[in-house]
């Protein structure tokens, strides 16, 4: 069973110093790999509460589909592995996050998609643990997919800045201190559609507009990424949200990706706050 553990090493390099200032070996981090866990209602009820009513939230039963990705069964050409962790002390509830790792014969992407901590651990070096705790999801999956270690980039998708949402550059800024890096214009993204299929229908699909910001494990220093790198990042999430969207409303995205740069075009690496 697998049982993730915190391992300094696996810090991005600004967290180092205020993730290991306490003593966390009475944390304990609870990995959910399936919604009939007893603990996931409490972690879900908590990132519902927090993301839902910005409709930035999955529903249970998208959760359950991607709980059933094994990546032994390789969807779309990639192996697939999501998992939801709860960290808690002593029964105290203490953060939680969910992210998907995805694999091929290359390298692993790990798509972030929400992590939230308690109001009364906050400031605390938390938040540096759960962004680094993905990286055992990746090597899991590896492990899993019997694959051998390989190339890890974190990603998450971010709103742009934005005077009337102060929450985002408080959110940006958090990454930026960790070492995270935002991949710079030319290269444009965009989340798929989330609405409803019949919304979609009646309008088309309005793909969201959104900045990427990653951390290149053992790579953090350098400022540049190449194009055809930051295309296999891209293609890495649309194959995996082509898993659960239809071939019509991915289409957009995907005919995206031919219009990168040429592929040894190097993109600017940025600070995830610099405006575009």
């Amino acid at each position: 069973m697998f049982t993730p553990t915190l391992i300094k090493s696996d810090l991005s390099p600004g967290d180092i110093l205020k993730s290991t200032t306490r003593d966390w070996s009475d944390l304990v981090v609870h990995c959910l790999e399936s919604t009939d866990n007893p603990r996931f209602e409490l972690a879900y009820d908590q990132l519902w509460a927090e993301f839902g009513q910005q409709h930035e939230m999955e529903q249970r039963e998208t959760l359950s589909s991607r709980f059933q990705w094994q990546p032994q069964q390789r969807r779309r050409g990639y192996a697939l592995l999501y998992q939801m962790l709860l960290l808690s002390l002593k029964d105290e509830f203490v953060g939680v996050r969910d992210h998907t790792a995805i694999a091929d014969e290359n390298q692993v992407v790990v798509h972030l998609s929400h992590a939230l901590v308690s109001p009364q651990w906050r400031r605390t070096g938390i938040a540096g643990w759960l962004r680094a705790l993905p990286l055992q999801t990746a090597r899991e999956c590896l492990k899993r997919a019997g694959l051998p270690p390989l190339p890890i980039t974190l990603v998450a998708e971010m709103e742009p800045l934005h005077l009337d949402h102060p929450g985002r550059l408080v959110r940006l800024l958090a990454y930026e201190k960790a070492g995270f890096q935002k991949i710079a214009l030319p290269i444009a993204y965009a989340q798929p559609d989330f609405r409803p299929f019949a919304e979609i229908d009646a309008t088309g699909p309005q793909p969201r507009p959104l900045s990427l910001i990653v951390r290149r494990v053992g790579r953090e220093h350098e400022s540049t990424i190449t194009s055809a790198e930051v295309q296999s990042l891209v293609r890495a999430l649309y194959e995996m949200y082509a898993t659960e969207f239809r071939s019509q409303d991915m289409a957009e995205l995907f005919a995206q990706l031919d219009c990168y740069p040429p592929a040894s075009t190097p993109v600017p690496l940025v600070a995830p706050s610099q405006p575009e």
